[in-house]
């Protein structure tokens, strides 16, 4: 199982990278409430912006590489392996946009990180 390591952290990052790109998109976009009013603005925006659509095609081509995955992996092993996308989206999100990384979340990447360490020692 472990041969397939590489195909669940390149699903990984692409699931990050649309999570990083949507973030982006919507930083541009910026808040906005849902009412019918805007309904039609808002659906432009978010269909026209180039890191909106980025961010979905990852996910798209993130699923697709999962469904490999799990074709060839037992789910009780790969899934867990998801939770590394936290820790790239943590340290990206405080890279990328100044979000504050408080002892309480970086406890909790520790405790990710030993978890997936864990898991890929159980293969």
């Amino acid at each position: 199982m472990t041969g397939y390591l590489p195909l669940i952290i390149f699903g990984v990052l692409l699931n990050a990278a649309a999570q990083l790109a949507l973030k982006q998109g919507m930083r541009q976009i910026g808040y906005f409430e849902f009412s019918l009013q805007n309904s039609s603005h808002l659906f432009f925006a978010v269909a026209s912006s180039p890191y909106i659509i980025a961010g979905l095609t990852c996910y798209v081509i993130s699923v697709v590489v999962w469904l490999l995955v799990l074709s060839r992996v037992e789910v009780s092993y790969a899934y867990p392996l998801l939770s590394i996308g936290y820790i790239v989206t943590a340290f990206a999100g405080w890279f990328l946009f100044q979000e504050s990384l408080s002892p309480t979340r970086w406890t909790g990447i520790a405790v990710i990180c030993i978890g997936v360490w864990l898991v890929t020692r159980s293969a």
